[in-house]
C-alpha cells in the first residue's frame, strides 16, 4: 500500500488529463507539494502558463501549494505581478511603455500593492475556474467552489464559495478541525497513509487518532 510514485508526472495511463503537478512545474517561484495533482482535458503540463497569471520572479512572491490537493481545470492563481499602483488618481502603468513616461514613477507606489506570498496548505480542493488573488492563505482541508473568486484567508476545513467568496460552512465542528490540524495526516510517511486510508476517508476522528 505504497501508493504511486510522486515523481510520476501522468499517474493514471489511461487519463492524461491529471498529471502530479510536482513533476512538471520547475519553476523557482513555485512550491508544490507530493501527491497535488490538476485535472485539464488538454493535458495538466501547461498548468504553470495556464493557470499561474503575472507571477514574474523579480517581484519575489512565490505560489506555494501543499501535499494531496485537487485542482480542477482552469483554476486561475493571479499573482502580484497583475497588481497596479492604486494611491494617485490613475491607475494607468504609464511606466511600464517607457519612452519617457518612466520617469518620476515612484516604485513605492506599486510595491505596496504587493501582498506576499500565496499559499495552499494540504488537502486543499480547488474547484473548476475558480480565481485565487494575491497574497491569499488557504488553510488545510479547505473546499473551493466553482468559479469563486477569493480575496481573503480561507480558514481550514472551510467551504467557500461565491464572488467575493465568503464561507459558507465548515466541513467539521472546531475542535475535530482542531483534532484534525493535531493529527496532519499529510505529513506521515506514505506507507503509513496507504495502510491507514480506511481512517483517512471516513468520518471517525477516533480511529484517525488511533492511526496517529
Amino acid at each position: 500500500m505504497h501508493g504511486p510514485n510522486p515523481a510520476i508526472k501522468h499517474p493514471i495511463p489511461m487519463h492524461k488529463r491529471v498529471g502530479f503537478l510536482k513533476s512538471l512545474v520547475d519553476a523557482e517561484n513555485i512550491e508544490i507539494g507530493d501527491f497535488t495533482y490538476y485535472d485539464d482535458p488538454d493535458g495538466p503540463d501547461l498548468f504553470q502558463q495556464k493557470c499561474v497569471l503575472h507571477h514574474y520572479p523579480f517581484i519575489g512572491d512565490k505560489l506555494i501549494i501543499g501535499k494531496f490537493c485537487a485542482i480542477a481545470e482552469g483554476a486561475r492563481f493571479i499573482m502580484n505581478g497583475a497588481n497596479h499602483a492604486m494611491s494617485g488618481f490613475s491607475t494607468y502603468p504609464f511606466n511600464i511603455f517607457g519612452h519617457g513616461w518612466e520617469e518620476g514613477f515612484d516604485l513605492a507606489t506599486w510595491q505596496q500593492e504587493v501582498r506576499g506570498d500565496t499559499v495552499l496548505g494540504h488537502d486543499v480542493w480547488i474547484g473548476m475556474e475558480a480565481v485565487i488573488l494575491p497574497g491569499v492563505h488557504i488553510g488545510h482541508g479547505a473546499i473551493i467552489a466553482a468559479k469563486s473568486v477569493v480575496s481573503r484567508h480561507v480558514p481550514p476545513y472551510a467551504i467557500v464559495a461565491g464572488n467575493p467568496s465568503v464561507v459558507v460552512k465548515k466541513r467539521f465542528d472546531d475542535k475535530t478541525i482542531e483534532r484534525l490540524l493535531t493529527i496532519a495526516w499529510w505529513d506521515w510517511p506514505v506507507d503509513k497513509i496507504g495502510r491507514n486510508l480506511k481512517a483517512i476517508r471516513g468520518s471517525d476522528i477516533s480511529l484517525l487518532e488511533a492511526a496517529a
